[in-house]
């Protein structure tokens, strides 16, 4: 099979910036999303992004057009249902990706692959509402998609290999992402990483232990890390970092995984970094 067509469930920060992944690589795209208003927004990050490609000389003016005239949007999912790919990619909620998941399974047809840009939802359990658990993978892109080079591909106890294969490939090959695999286990590689380091560095800062600045700066100057642990939990978002940590402590039912209560306070609170304008640090 030739992925031709992909089909994006959600024109959010994940899915535009995947969106435009597709659309400059060539790929025929339509993105998918609640009504005109969000996709009036979406429309405008895009353009936004690719015009910035093209002033910093990393896009030809010609390609931004071409990439533009790939794209579509639809705020109907069937008309998604020439989609050799669709890529879900909506708030981490488990109970919306199963609902998206059992309509695209009667919408698109037999030969497509359901994949899911979770970041921590096993697999196993958004394909089982379909009548295609075999075709049904795991795509998790990074944020930002465009820049972030890296894409988990997520295979489950029942996935066809050659679909996965095909999945990888699509991604490596013609997306020019660097691809790793891992089974269906909450959190996958990263986030199974990079959870627990983060939420353990918010412990450090709740109980007193350091400030929040010198947390960061410690990691960035003696580990080497690009951005301090509380930092980049403010790009990721608040409120993903909790439900990605409770996703973990409910699958593996450790310590370390479990969230503090700090960070359920925050986003309770509405601080959820950088995308609210308050975390854990100022952005306003």
């Amino acid at each position: 099979m030739t992925i031709e067509r992909v089909g994006i469930i959600g024109g959010g920060q994940m899915g535009g910036g995947i969106a435009e992944v597709c659309i400059k690589a060539g790929i025929t795209t339509k993105v998918f999303d609640i009504d005109d208003d969000a996709i009036a927004l979406s429309q405008t990050r895009i353009t936004k992004s690719l015009s910035k490609a093209v002033e910093r000389g990393k896009l030809d003016p010609a390609d931004a057009d071409a990439a533009i005239d790939r794209l579509s949007f639809v705020t109907v999912l069937d008309e998604l249902a020439d989609s050799d790919l669709v890529i879900e990619a909506v708030v981490e909620n488990e109970d919306l990706k199963k609902d998206i998941f059992t309509k695209l399974d009667s919408i698109v047809g037999d030969g497509a692959i359901l994949a899911s840009n979770t970041s921590s939802i096993p697999l196993t359990r958004i394909g089982s509402v379909t009548n295609r658990p075999e075709r049904v993978v795991g795509m998790h892109f990074f944020n930002p998609a465009p820049i972030m080079p890296l894409v988990e591909i997520i295979s489950t106890v029942v996935s066809d290999q050659a679909v996965v294969d095909e999945v990888a490939t699509f991604a490596s090959e013609t997306l020019g992402k660097t691809v790793v695999r891992a089974s269906d286990r909450a959190g996958f590689i990263v986030n199974m990483l990079l959870v627990p380091y983060a939420v353990d560095a918010m412990r450090m800062y709740e109980s007193g232990f350091a400030s929040k600045e010198d947390i960061d700066a410690g990691m960035v100057n003696g580990a080497g890390y690009p951005m301090g642990p509380l930092a980049l939990s403010d790009l990721i978002g608040l409120d993903t970092m909790l439900f990605v940590a409770e996703s973990l402590f409910e699958e593996f039912r450790e310590p370390r995984y479990a969230p503090p209560p700090l960070l359920r306070r925050m986003v309770e609170a509405g601080l959820l970094g950088r995308k609210s304008g308050r975390g854990f640090y100022d952005y306003t």
